[in-house]
C-alpha cells in the first residue's frame, strides 16, 4: 500500500515538472518571436526616456550705467554736430585742398573735447603732459602745412583764413578765452573776406563755406562766456592724474565700470539621453583626460644636408658645364635695340632689375616758377620773400625783440624803420637794404651785388659767399665788427669828419692772406699792395 503511495506521488510530480516546462518553452517561443519581428521592422514598443533636466539659465548681467556727461561737454559737442559739421560738409562740396582742412578743423575740434574732458575729471597737473596735446598739434600741423605747401594755389585765400583761425584753439591758456578768439577772427577775416569779394557772384558755395568758418568762432566765444569766463578750470578737488583720466576718456571707461564683476561662466552642455533596446541605461561619458598631460612635442625638422652643396663646390672648373652660351643676337652691346627694351626676348633669360636712374640737376633760378611775393609777422618774426625788381621800397616797422628774416629777393630795396633784434639775408641778388639800429647782428649768405647803409648801430656784420658788396656805414656805427668769409669785392664806405668837405672814404677788406712758418708756428699776414 505504501509503494503504491509513493508511486503516485512520483507520477504527479512528474506531470507537474512537465507543465511547468511547457510553460517555459512557451514564454522563451513569445519572446523570440516579439524580438524578431522588432528587427524586421514592425511597430514596436517604444522605450520611455527620461528627459533631461533643463540646466539653470545663467542671470544675465546688468549693463554698466553710461556716465553723465558734463554740461560744458554737451555743450561742445553741440558745437562740434552743428557749425563744425556744416562747415565741413561745405568743404566736402568745393573738393580738393579745401575738403582735406576741413576735415583736418573738425580733428582738431574733436582733439579740444578730449583735452577739456580730460579737465573735468584731473587735477591741474603741474607740468603739462605732452600726450593732451598730441592730436591737437597733429591736426593744426596738417592744416599749416596744407597752407604752406600750396602757395600758388587759387585757394589760397580759403586755405590761409582756415590757417590763422585754427590758432584760436590754444584758448585755454589765456585768463580771457572769449576776447582772445574774437581777436584771432578779426585775424580769419583779412583771408576770409577777399574769398567772400572773389566769389560774391561767382559761386555762392565758398561764400556760404567762409561764413561757416566765421560761425564756428562766434559760437566758440559765446560757449566760453559761458563756461569758461576766466579760463580752464579743472576738477582740482576730486579729480584723478591727468595721463589716468586721458586714458578713461579715450577708451570710454569708468572707474566703476572697470572694477565691475565679471559675468559668469556659460553653463554645461546637457547631457545627451540615448534610447537603447531593452530599457538599459545609457552609457557614461567618456572620462576626461588626465591633467598635467603634456602633448608629446613635434618632430623637429632635420637639418639640410650640405653634402650636396660642398660636392658641387668640389668640382672645380666643371661647376660652369650646365651654363647656356648666349647666342650673339642676344647681346646687348652688339644690338642696340636690345638696350632700349633693356630685356633679352628669351623666356628662359630673366629680366635684370633696373639700374638707378641718375639724379636730376636742379633747375636754373631763370627756369623756375617764382612763388608770390610775402611780408607776414609770424609771432616775433618778419619773413620777406620772393620780391623781384617791385619798382617801390619794401618797409618794414620792426620792433626790438622781433628778427627778420629776408630770402630770394632780387632787385630789392628794403627799409628796417626802428631799432630790430637781428637780420638774417640770403639768396638775393642786387638787394639793398637800409638799417636804422640792430641789437646783435646782420648775416648775408650768398648775396652778390650786396648793398647795406646803416644808420645807427650794428655790433656786427657777418659776410660768408658774397661776391661784390658796399657797405656804407655812419658816425654811429664806425664801432661795427665786419667777418666776412669766401668773400670778394667788399668795400666799406666810411663817412667824412663831422665840419669838413672831405669825400666819403672807401676801403676795401682784404682777400689775398699770406701765411709762413716762423719759430716753429704759422704766421698769417694780410698781402698789402704798395706802389
Amino acid at each position: 500500500m505504501a509503494n503504491t503511495n509513493h508511486m503516485h506521488n512520483l507520477t504527479t510530480l512528474i506531470k507537474r515538472l512537465e507543465a511547468a516546462t511547457s510553460r517555459l518553452e512557451d514564454m522563451a517561443m513569445t519572446f523570440e518571436d516579439a524580438s524578431s519581428s522588432n528587427r524586421g521592422g514592425t511597430a514596436a514598443v517604444p522605450t520611455p526616456t527620461i528627459p533631461a533636466p533643463e540646466p539653470p539659465k545663467p542671470e544675465t548681467p546688468l549693463a554698466p550705467a553710461v556716465p553723465s556727461v558734463p554740461p560744458q561737454i554737451e555743450d561742445f559737442d553741440a558745437l562740434i554736430k552743428g557749425e563744425v559739421q556744416n562747415f565741413v560738409d561745405l568743404g566736402g562740396k568745393i573738393g580738393g585742398l579745401v575738403t582735406d582742412q576741413s576735415k583736418a578743423v573738425l580733428q582738431a575740434f574733436e582733439a579740444e573735447r578730449v583735452y577739456l574732458y580730460v579737465s573735468t575729471k584731473a587735477k591741474k597737473p603741474q607740468t603739462l603732459p605732452p600726450e593732451l596735446m598730441v592730436d591737437l598739434h597733429k591736426a593744426s600741423d596738417t592744416i599749416n602745412n596744407l597752407r604752406e605747401s600750396n602757395r600758388p594755389s587759387p585757394l589760397f585765400n580759403h586755405l590761409s583764413a582756415v590757417a590763422e583761425g585754427i590758432v584760436a584753439l590754444g584758448w585755454f591758456f589765456e585768463t580771457k578765452p572769449a576776447d582772445f578768439v574774437s581777436e584771432i577772427l578779426a585775424g580769419v577775416e583779412y583771408y576770409g573776406n577777399k574769398v567772400l569779394k572773389e566769389y560774391k557772384d561767382k559761386d555762392r558755395t565758398h561764400v556760404e563755406y567762409i561764413q561757416a568758418y566765421y560761425q564756428i568762432f562766434k559760437s566758440l566765444a559765446t560757449y566760453l562766456r559761458k563756461h569758461y569766463p576766466k579760463g580752464l578750470t579743472w576738477n582740482d578737488p576730486s579729480g584723478i592724474d591727468a595721463l589716468e583720466a586721458l586714458g578713461q576718456v579715450k577708451t570710454g571707461s569708468t572707474p566703476s565700470s572697470a572694477k565691475g564683476v565679471p559675468p559668469p561662466p556659460p553653463p554645461p552642455p546637457p547631457v545627451p539621453t540615448l534610447n537603447v533596446s531593452g530599457g538599459g541605461a545609457p552609457p557614461p561619458p567618456p572620462p576626461p583626460p588626465p591633467p598635467g598631460v603634456i602633448p608629446a612635442p613635434a618632430a623637429t625638422a632635420t637639418a639640410p644636408d650640405m653634402s650636396a652643396v660642398f660636392e658641387q663646390l668640389n668640382q672645380g672648373d666643371a661647376i660652369t658645364a650646365g651654363l647656356r652660351k648666349v647666342d650673339k643676337s642676344q647681346m646687348t652691346h652688339k644690338n642696340p635695340s636690345l638696350r632700349a627694351g633693356s630685356t633679352v626676348p628669351d623666356e628662359h633669360v630673366k629680366s635684370r632689375g633696373k639700374s638707378p636712374a641718375p639724379s636730376k640737376k636742379p633747375k636754373p633760378e631763370s627756369m623756375r616758377g617764382r612763388k608770390p611775393p610775402r611780408k607776414d609777422l609770424e609771432g616775433n618774426k618778419w619773413l620777406v620773400e620772393n620780391f623781384d625788381n617791385p619798382g617801390e621800397i619794401v618797409e618794414i616797422s620792426a620792433q626790438q625783440n622781433q628778427s627778420i628774416l629776408i630770402s630770394r629777393c632780387n632787385k630789392t630795396v628794403i627799409k628796417v624803420s626802428n631799432k630790430a633784434n637781428a637780420i638774417s639775408i640770403d639768396n638775393c641778388a642786387g638787394l639793398s637794404i637800409i638799417v636804422d639800429s640792430l641789437v646783435s647782428s646782420l648775416e648775408v649768405i650768398k648775396c652778390p651785388k650786396f648793398a647795406l647803409q646803416i644808420d645807427g648801430v650794428v655790433p656786427t656784420v657777418l659776410l660768408d659767399q658774397v661776391d661784390g658788396a658796399t657797405i656804407y656805414l655812419g658816425l654811429e656805427s664806425l664801432g661795427t665788427e665786419v667777418f666776412s668769409s669766401k668773400c670778394t669785392s667788399v668795400n666799406l664806405m666810411l663817412p667824412p669828419k663831422e665840419g669838413t668837405d672831405e669825400d666819403t672814404k672807401e676801403c676795401p677788406i682784404p682777400e689775398q692772406i699770406k701765411s709762413y712758418v716762423k719759430d716753429g708756428s704759422v704766421v698769417t699776414e694780410i698781402v698789402e699792395h704798395l706802389g
